[in-house]
């Protein structure tokens, strides 16, 4: 469909504004008009064969295909866009291209094949620049297309800012109007270059119009509407597609699991399903996020047997922990025997319950249905541990989400009570089931009791131990405390004894000379060494000390 839709939206605006072209080409624009009209005729007829999703899985019966589309809006626009109009040229003769203005509504199918090939391509920053000029070079040719009829309108050469009076040398040329018309629209709208001042009131409105429209043009484009925003955008809610189609092509991974690669992008895109809601909340308060997360997933999580009558925090707390995934038709989304680390509720889709040939159908699984909640709940006597006892895979494109073991366990560690509430119940469930081990449970409940009466006795044995080891330490904290205050009372003593340079003082004062006599001689010979008694004459006490009791 991109052929007749940018045949319609470039050609015939163009044959409507440049009487020359339709009348020059005129049997080429029947020809091509026909091929339009029979391409847009083969697509209603395409859509009345092509499957939808239901639940995740493609619906491929006529008669429920043909019902949908004719209540859509889609069918209402595929049948006003092909509405015989031309049937008017037999009284309003072939040169009214205006006549086809009705096929414009296919504009959409344009929009979704793009959606279609971006999800496809291996190059899609070259693809958004592709994109983005064709954009650019649509809104220029219409501008052109529309300032040389509002020309011809206003009469050609009457003065400098209309198209020059075609009786001019050159300017009768068709390929010269159009040039020169597309060279004006686009000065116009890119602010380049100096443009005629317009004269009269229509083509101030002209003017004006393409300003506002060039700097709209020029905000999207440089704003939000850039290459490197939409692809941060995107990101932001859709995984990026384009480093996993790389790498499976460096990997040489073969093609059909790179079809189903791109496949289940292009579900998500197409869809606007997200799979990174965790990280587009992050930033919002935790009370907030979790205000939003429930308002989206509680109804959800009370399906869940085990959950029901559950404290109201605790399930708040548990909404935040749940991450979306969504699985491909044919896809397992567990295997008899894995060992369970998630318990799965089912969102939109159906899944199967299968035999180990993948074929055989034992039970089919619909929305809020649930499964693996058995494998995150420890549970004595548990006959099947946890391991899986069914392969389920997904029919369709099924969304659910999952819950570990570790999330589970993380929030249940602050509601004992709720811990204890949910084994209850799963302890109801397995003996419904019959996968319960009573004598198990009892042997694994005996045995608990046995160890925490031995955890108990050896309380009460290393109690005396420990009371002797807290009396140690402290006689130690006391002994060294006595040690400290001792070695600082000797050390205040030692710094009032003389020291070796103050007696070699004394003797040089006491030698004999003029007016000195022997007594003093023998005075300053009987001066010895300062006795241990100290300078003050008495000695120091050893049982001197401060209290140990202070």
């Amino acid at each position: 469909m991109v052929f007749p839709v940018m045949y319609n939206l470039i050609i015939v605006v163009c044959r409507a504004c440049f009487p020359d072209l339709q009348r020059y080409y005129l049997v080429a624009w029947l020809v091509l008009d026909c091929t339009s009209d029979l391409l847009y005729l083969l697509d209603i007829v395409v859509r009345f064969h092509t499957g939808f999703l239901e639940q995740g899985i493609l619906v491929v019966d006529k008669g429920r295909i043909s019902s949908r589309y004719v209540r859509t809006w889609s069918f209402f626009l595929d049948l006003a866009s092909l509405l015989p109009t031309g049937v008017a040229y037999v009284s309003l003769a072939p040169h009214t291209p205006t006549l086809r203005l009705n096929r414009f509504l296919r504009v959409p199918c344009l929009f979704e094949a793009f959606d279609r090939m971006e999800t496809h391509t291996v190059h899609p920053n070259a693809f958004h620049v592709t994109k983005l000029m064709l954009y650019v070079f649509a809104v220029i040719h219409w501008n052109s297309c529309l300032y040389f009829a509002l020309s011809r309108y206003l009469d050609f050469g009457t003065d400098a800012w209309v198209y020059p009076d075609p009786a001019q040398p050159g300017f009768e040329q068709l390929r010269r109007q159009y040039l020169y018309s597309f060279y004006f629209s686009t000065l116009i709208l890119t602010t380049v270059g100096d443009t005629p001042l317009p004269d009269r009131e229509e083509e101030y409105l002209f003017m004006v119009g393409d300003f506002l429209l060039a700097v709209m043009g020029f905000a999207t484009i440089m704003g939000s509407m850039s290459i490197y925003n939409m692809n941060t955008a995107d990101a932001a809610f859709y995984p990026d597609h384009a480093l996993v189609k790389k790498y499976v092509k460096l990997r040489h991974v073969n093609r059909r699991r790179q079809r189903r690669v791109i496949d289940w992008y292009q579900h998500l895109q197409i869809n606007k399903k997200m799979t990174n809601e965790v990280a587009i909340l992050q930033h919002l308060p935790e009370r907030l996020r979790a205000e939003v997360a429930v308002s989206v997933h509680l109804p959800t999580l009370s399906r869940v047997q085990i959950f029901q009558n559950c404290e109201a925090s605790l399930l708040e707390e548990l909404v935040l922990k749940l991450q979306p995934q969504t699985y491909s038709p044919g896809e397992y989304v567990c295997r008899k025997g894995d060992i369970g680390r998630e318990m799965y509720i089912i969102r939109e889709g159906q899944l199967a319950v299968v035999a180990d040939d993948g074929v055989t159908q034992y039970a089919v699984l619909g929305a809020g249905l649930y499964f693996g909640e058995m494998s995150i709940i420890n549970i004595k006597g548990n006959m099947s541990g946890n391991h899986r006892t069914a392969n389920i895979k997904s029919l369709g494109y099924s969304d659910l989400f999952y819950l570990s073991k570790e999330d589970l366990q993380e929030v249940l560690s602050e509601y004992p009570q709720a811990q204890a509430v949910m084994e209850e119940k799963g302890r109801e469930i397995l003996l419904k089931m019959n996968k319960l081990d009573v004598n198990a449970e009892a042997a694994g409940t005996a045995l608990q009791e046995a160890m925490e009466a031995q955890l108990r006795g050896l309380d009460q044995q290393l109690d005396d131990p420990q009371t002797k080891f807290a009396r140690l330490l402290a006689e130690l904290e006391s002994s060294a405390l006595k040690i400290a205050y001792r070695i600082e009372r000797l050390e205040w003593q030692t710094q009032e004894w003389p020291t070796p340079e103050d007696l070699a003082e004394a003797d040089d004062e006491g030698e004999p000379g003029e007016g000195t006599s022997k007594d003093g001689e023998g005075r300053a010979g009987q001066e010895g060494p300062p006795s241990p008694e100290g300078p003050h004459g008495h000695s120091p006490d050893p049982h001197h000390q401060l209290n140990p009791e202070l």
